[in-house]
C-alpha cells in the first residue's frame, strides 16, 4: 500500500492556492481539502457545526478556531483523507490551528507545508479580475472566463465578482494574512516542514516548481 501524502498550501488570497491544490490532488491521487468547500457544505446542512459556523458568518465575525478545527477534524476522518492523505488549502491560518492539526493527524504528520509566494501587486491585480461561482466556489477571471455566458463550467452556477474584492478590502485582508502567517511560517520552519515556492508565472510553471519541492521532500521519507 502506498504511503499517504499529506500536504498544506499557504499563500495570500489570489496566490493561486485553489488552482494548484486541485492540480496537486489530481497528481498525487488524494482529495483536496478546502475550508471554503467545507464551510459551504456544513452551512447548507443542519449539523451543529454548521449552525455554529453560520452564526458567526451571519454576524460578520470570524469563525472561531474551535469551530473551524471541528470541521477539519470531521473531514479528515472520512476514508479518502484518512487512507490516502490530502492537499489542504485554507487551513491552518495560525499557530493554534497548526498545533490542532498536528494533534488531529497523530501519530502521522504533515509531510510538507508549501508557502506559495506572490508579490502583493500581482495579487491585487489577480483579485481585481477574479470572478467566482456562487454555487461551487470555482475561480475564474476576466482573462479566463467560463465557456458560456458567465455560467460555471463545472456546475452551471452564476459566476460573479465577489462584493469584497475591492482594493481596500483586499489590502486589509492581505495585512491580516501577513500578521497571522508570519508566526505560522516560523513555526513550520522550526520543525523543518516548510518549503517556499515562487507562485508567479504561468500555472503550469508553478505546478512544476511545486512538484519538484514536494518530490524532494517525499524522497526523504
Amino acid at each position: 500500500m502506498a504511503l499517504a501524502t499529506r500536504l498544506v498550501i499557504l499563500g495570500k488570497q489570489g496566490a493561486g492556492k485553489g488552482t494548484q491544490a486541485i492540480r496537486l490532488s489530481e497528481n498525487f491521487g488524494v482529495p483536496r481539502v478546502s475550508t471554503g468547500d467545507m464551510f459551504r457544505v456544513f452551512m447548507k446542512g443542519d449539523s451543529e457545526i454548521g449552525r455554529r459556523a453560520r452564526k458567526y458568518v451571519e454576524a460578520g465575525d470570524l469563525v472561531r478556531d474551535e469551530v473551524v478545527n471541528e470541521m477539519v477534524r470531521e473531514r479528515l476522518t472520512e476514508l479518502d483523507a484518512a487512507d490516502r492523505g490530502f492537499v489542504m488549502e485554507g487551513f491552518p491560518r495560525n499557530v493554534a490551528q497548526a498545533d490542532a492539526l498536528d494533534h488531529m493527524l497523530s501519530p502521522h504528520h504533515v509531510d510538507l507545508v508549501i508557502e506559495l509566494n506572490v508579490p502583493t501587486g500581482v495579487v491585487l491585480k489577480r483579485l481585481a479580475s477574479r470572478r467566482v461561482c456562487t454555487v461551487c466556489g470555482l475561480n475564474y477571471s476576466i482573462d479566463a472566463p467560463p465557456k458560456e455566458n458567465w455560467s460555471c463550467d463545472a456546475c452551471g452556477g452564476a459566476v460573479v465578482q465577489r462584493e469584497d474584492d475591492t482594493e481596500a478590502v483586499i489590502t486589509r485582508r492581505l495585512d491580516q494574512y501577513d500578521k497571522q502567517t508570519a508566526p505560522l511560517v516560523a513555526w513550520y520552519l522550526a520543525t523543518d516542514r516548510l518549503a517556499a515556492v515562487d507562485g508567479e508565472g504561468h500555472p503550469d510553471t508553478v505546478t512544476r516548481r511545486l512538484l519538484r519541492a514536494i518530490e524532494n521532500r517525499l524522497a526523504r521519507r
